[in-house]
């Protein structure tokens, strides 16, 4: 048994706990190692007080789970068959109190449970989750930088096609495209290509506009590899551009640069939010950066914690998250840039490679 259970075992001792059900898909890959997408089937692994875990999956990915999985014992359900009844026969011990994830446990599906195993208490342990998460090993850590390093050259690819006349959409159709071309499992979100005044739009939707020459042009993108995500944000000039839009872009590539150097150990992440935004209103821009500086990253592309100036949690080393100020000015365009990093013993390991300086299409 791996050192992620015996930390929930004490977890569950403390607290009561004497079968814990873990079914986001998400979950059970970072505590077995196989990744599974079930559609509507139920995906489960299941660990009772003392014994060893067992993982229950639907019988056509059987295979699949005993090929990935770390742990030993697998247990499948038919189509035909009712998969709460099959977890019931398979429980090691009584069901006591159980856990769960409140956050992944439909409504339908905790009536399911409780009918099938009459269970008289539960807790939620997805904090406990999100917690171990947090702090990423070494080798998670080598994903992401992995993850990062295909969607930046992906990136580069695409930058060739850039031309005024071409469509947002044929742009995100080429990421696409390239994302799957370079090995990935696919992307992370809904791929992001704006341009000209649309760029002022956080989360803006792709469509038919055309880019133009003076236009601002943002890609938000990013991809999993190897169940770990990437996200990685970049803003370029198509031609000449006027200078109130220089300006905004030099401002927030200093507020990106501000926050990173104020990355370390045992500060808050409010005061990393807060070294960007501090360059930011300085510059007189202030109420244009309407959204937190960054996110967790890991497993979830946007997972815990949520990196902005009311989290007064401290940095520790493993934490990976994104650092992405932006200024958005409506009517105008706006910038972002978004780099993944991970704090080190010392300070931070940027883990994106691509240049921040302005960059002329």
């Amino acid at each position: 048994m791996n050192s992620k259970w015996t930390i929930l075992e004490q977890k569950m001792r403390e607290v009561g706990i004497q079968t814990l059900i873990i079914t986001d898909p998400k979950h059970v890959y970072y505590l077995t190692g196989y990744l599974s997408n079930p559609h509507e089937r139920f995906l489960g692994v299941v660990f009772s007080m003392g014994k060893q875990p067992f993982l229950l999956v639907p019988e056509l990915d059987e295979e699949n789970a005993r090929a990935a999985a770390d742990i030993t014992e697998i247990v499948t359900h038919r189509d035909t068959d009712n998969p709460y009844e099959i977890l019931k026969n398979n429980l090691k011990s009584s069901v006591g109190t159980i856990g769960f994830e409140k956050e992944h446990m439909s409504v339908a599906r905790f009536e399911t449970l409780q009918e099938s195993l009459s269970f008289a208490r539960y807790l939620d342990v997805g904090p406990w989750l999100r917690q171990l998460r947090n702090r990423k090993s070494k080798e998670e850590i080598k994903k992401i930088r992995h993850a990062a390093a295909l969607i930046e050259q992906v990136l580069k690819d695409t930058l060739p096609h850039v031309k005024a006349g071409v469509r947002e959409n044929e742009l995100v159709a080429e990421i696409e495209f390239l994302i799957r071309k370079v090995g990935a499992d696919g992307p992370a979100f809904d791929t992001m290509v704006l341009s000209g005044k649309k760029t002022a739009l956080p989360h803006g939707v792709p469509g038919n506009q055309t880019i133009s020459n003076g236009d601002l042009l943002m890609f938000d993108i990013g991809l999993y590899a190897n169940g770990y995500a990437s996200d990685i944000t970049r803003t370029f000039a198509v031609g000449h551009l006027a200078e109130p839009l220089q300006q905004i872009y030099h401002t927030v590539r200093a507020a990106n640069e501000a926050a990173i150097r104020a990355i370390k150990p045992g500060v808050t992440y409010a005061s990393i939010d807060k070294a960007a935004r501090d360059v930011i209103t300085a510059a007189g821009y202030g109420p244009y950066f309407i959204h937190r500086l960054g996110h967790g990253l890991g497993i979830d592309v946007h997972e815990f914690p949520s990196v902005h100036g009311e989290n007064e949690l401290l940095l520790e080393e493993g934490n990976v998250f994104t650092v992405e100020p932006g200024i958005y000015v409506p009517g105008l365009g706006g910038v972002r840039i978004e780099d993944d990093v991970a704090v080190t013993a010392t300070g931070v390991d940027v883990l994106t490679t691509l240049p921040k300086e302005l960059t002329y299409l």
